[in-house]
Order: structure tokens, then sequence, then C-alpha cells
């Protein structure tokens, strides 16, 4: 059978907020499969903070996206075709291959994980049960590696990661402030989430709600952020404080990200500095199966709760991720495919 897959590829670098004259949105046919090949309709893509840096040039933890090439990001899917002994037609699968509507790949593809079978929906897996769910996972249990009683503040409290690990905290008995921007996020954090406090950061004093909140100090910061949060958190570290470092999204569209003060500028130059460090989720990709299934039982439970904001149609796409960068997404960004 024929398919037609639709795609983004990324035409020019961004300046600032990614543009329409970023994107080339083109369409190719996919029919023949090779030996271990497989074709995998995709019904969902993730869209992440991180992908406005990999639109720059330059060093990072990952190789930037090529001028010409599809843009990075993970879907999730159902096999429609398959020469593989692996995966069957009908298996649904996650795989990390860029905007488009089919993947064509070979079964060896390092990036597939197979969707266990549930009756939870399919878009989960790339957020709360997916890389942002794993991310929270990991970046707070083994960066900031948590006791009882700590005190505990998550930056971008709402979004998929933030509110994560938030519910994590809880779990662990650990006091758990959350910062997110507008009454109607900073409500949902504390009522809905469960976290103790929830500061607003657009329209709330940052500095003087965090001293009265954590009046015994911060034992863990998780940091999403940068920007102005970092330096007031950074004045009410306790000794002995762990900062796990998941990003700064306020300083993503920067022209010069070079000359820009970071999180690792704020918390770098303290006297004493607390433990910290960036970590990425492929830390511990032979855990994701593991993990994956701890998390499932905390959203059956109802101990982990999500929101998704899903908009339809992948030529979309572009305005979600401007969407997410400032802030208007609310919960878990995602573009229903077909």
């Amino acid at each position: 059978m024929k398919y037609t897959n639709y795609k983004y590829l990324l035409k020019n670098r961004p300046h600032g907020m990614p543009t329409n004259d970023c994107w080339e949105y083109v369409s190719e046919s996919i029919d023949t499969l090779g030996s271990n090949e497989l074709i995998i309709r995709n019904e969902f893509l993730s869209i992440d903070p991180y992908m406005r840096g990999r639109m720059n040039e330059g060093k990072s933890y990952a190789p930037p996206v090529k001028i010409g090439e599809i843009m990075t990001g993970e879907t999730v899917g159902v096999v429609v075709e398959s020469n593989s002994k692996k995966f069957n037609v009908g298996d649904k699968l996650c795989v990390h291959m860029g905007w488009q509507s089919y993947t064509k790949c070979k079964d060896s593809e390092i990036s597939l994980i197979r969707i266990p079978e549930t009756n939870l929906p399919l878009s989960l897996f790339l957020g709360t049960l997916g890389m942002p769910g794993r991310t929270a996972y990991y970046g707070f249990n083994r960066v900031g590696k948590p006791r009882e009683n700590d005190t505990v503040v998550v930056s971008a409290a709402s979004g998929a990661v933030g509110s994560v690990v938030g519910q994590l905290a809880k779990m662990q008995g650990c006091k758990v402030i959350g910062v997110a921007g507008g009454p109607e996020k900073t409500s949902y954090v504390k009522n809905i989430l469960g976290f103790d406090e929830c500061i607003d950061y657009k329209n709330e004093n940052i500095g003087k709600l965090l001293k009265e909140y954590c009046s015994r100090g911060i034992d863990i910061y998780f940091e999403n952020v940068g920007g102005e949060l970092s330096r007031h958190v950074a004045q009410n570290l306790n000794k002995g404080a762990r900062v796990p470092i998941c990003g700064f999204i306020s300083k993503y569209n920067s022209t010069d990200i070079m000359n820009e003060e970071t999180p690792f500028h704020v918390f770098g130059n303290l006297n004493p500095k607390p433990e910290h460090r960036f970590f990425v989720v492929r830390e511990w990709m032979n855990e994701f199966e593991k993990t994956t299934h701890i998390l499932m039982k905390h959203v059956e439970d109802g101990s982990i709760k999500y929101r998704e904001t899903i908009v339809n149609g992948l030529e979309n796409a572009p305005n979600a991720l401007n969407d997410v960068l400032s802030g208007k997404n609310f919960g878990k960004q995602l573009i229903k495919i077909n």
C-alpha cells in the first residue's frame, strides 16, 4: 500500500521566536518495505521546549537539526505494515524520528519503544508516561536525591515535567512549592496536583513568597526556567541543596545564548555551591521500561494526575511550539496527527 507522508523540514534557523520562514512543509510517498522495516502511522506528536535549542547551530548535548532535515521530535502510533519479526501490524510504538505523519524505519531503530497493554490514552506515552515523565522521575530521584521533609521548589510546575516532579515529591513526604504563570495554572497546581503552595510569577512577588513558603530554606530546586526565578531561589538554598537542571526555557529564544546568564552561572557562583548539574533522560535509557510501569501504576491509581493540550493537525505544529515557548499551553502539548 502507498502512504502519503507529510513532514516538517527546518528551512532557516530562527533568531528569537521561530517564524513561518523557518519551516518547510513537504510530502512524500512511502510504499516499498525493505527487510526488517516497518511503517508506523503516527497518531500524536510531542511538542517540547528542548526543540527550540535543537534549531540553533552550535555545540550542545545533542547535535542541531541540519538545514533541510526533518525537525526532531517523538511520535506515538500504530504499525500499519511490517517486514519485521520484532513488531507486528497493530503494535503501538513510540519513535523519535521527527515531525511526520508516518515513520518508516528499521526494527533496529534505537528510539523505538513498545507501548505496554493498557486502557490508558496513547497520548500519555508522550507525556506523563513518556519522556517528560521519565525526565521528572530520574531528575528528581537521581539528581535531586530527595529525603523526607525536604522543601522542594519546582519551576514550570503546571507543565509536563514539573507537574510530575511535584507529585512524586509529595509521595515522598516533601513540602512542595510550585511556580507557574497565571491564576488558572497556580490554582491547578495547588488544588488539583496537591502542591502545598504555588507562586504566580506573573502577578505575585516571587522573592517575598519564596521566603514565606520556604521558611526552613530550599533543599531541592528543580530547574526548568532560569532567569529571575533562579536568582530568587539561590538566595534561599540550604547548605547541601541539590539543583537538577532540566532546562532554562526563559533563555531558549535568545539570539546570543552564550552571553546569557544561565542557571550554571547563578548556582555555580554561590559559596557554598549547591550540588547542581544538567541531565538528560537518556542517561537512564536501560531503565525506561521499568520506570514507565512505575509511572503507569501511579496514573492508574490516581496518585499522578495530568493535563494535556491537544491541537489537531500536523500543519499546526510550529504554532504549538511557539505556544510552549511562550507559556500559552497548559500541561503537556501534543499534536493529533491523524
